[in-house]
Parts: structure tokens; C-alpha cells; sequence
């Protein structure tokens, strides 16, 4: 089984910077592609990053050049850098996990594993 738990979030400024972290745990094949999705109230799930065992990375074109995905060497912990951040990215922010060797343009219905999330405020 695999167990995520996100950190990291809170309250910031227009134009601050948070990092989340994403501590993993469990058999790595079933992390091979790790994502960081967001969830504002009255909206859906949106993929924001991602990341697989490769190294490759995606992000969702509102965050691009904003963001960051990375993982540690062990790959028990994943990480999200947020700068510039915006009242937009304002939400609840979701680490998951799948099987899948390659992430590209996966919904989230294809991750099977999921952290509680952590809430992301940004204000003007």
C-alpha cells in the first residue's frame, strides 16, 4: 500500500513563493508517476505537475515557469516550488501516485493514491 502526506501550505501574498512537500511511503513501482493536483471550491480537479521515475516532468500551462516538480534521489519525498504565486492558485493542493512508467496528460482518475491535501491561500 502506498501512503502520501502533504505539508507545506498556508498563507501567502501575491507574488510569494511556498514549497509543498509530499512525504511517500510504500513499493516504488506502484509511484512510478507522482503528481501534484489542486482543487479550488466549485471547480475540479486539476492536474498542476508532474513527474516520473525518469525524471520528466509536466506542468499545466497556467503554472508553467512559475512551478517546480521534484523528487529526492530516494523518492520518498516530493516537493512542489510555487513562486509567483497568484490569487488563482488559491486551493487545496493533492499529491498523488500511479503505476504508470510514463505521466503525460493522465486525468486524475488514472492515480490510485492519494494524500489529504494541503490548502494553498493566496491573496491580493
Amino acid at each position: 500500500q502506498v501512503q502520501l502526506q502533504e505539508s507545506g501550505g498556508g498563507s501567502v501574498q501575491s507574488g510569494g513563493s511556498l514549497r509543498l512537500s509530499c512525504a511517500a511511503s510504500g513499493a516504488t513501482y506502484r509511484r512510478r508517476c507522482m503528481g501534484w493536483f489542486r482543487q479550488a471550491p466549485g471547480k475540479e480537479r486539476e492536474g498542476v505537475a508532474t513527474i516520473d521515475s525518469a525524471g520528466s516532468t509536466n506542468y499545466v500551462s497556467s503554472v508553467q515557469g512559475r512551478f517546480t516538480i521534484s523528487q529526492d534521489n530516494a523518492k520518498t519525498t516530493l516537493y512542489l516550488l510555487m513562486n509567483s504565486l497568484k490569487p488563482g492558485d488559491t486551493a487545496m493542493y493533492y499529491c498523488a501516485a500511479a503505476e504508470f512508467n510514463s505521466c503525460s496528460s493522465r486525468p486524475a482518475y488514472d492515480y490510485n493514491y492519494w494524500g489529504q491535501g494541503t490548502q494553498v491561500t493566496v491573496s491580493s
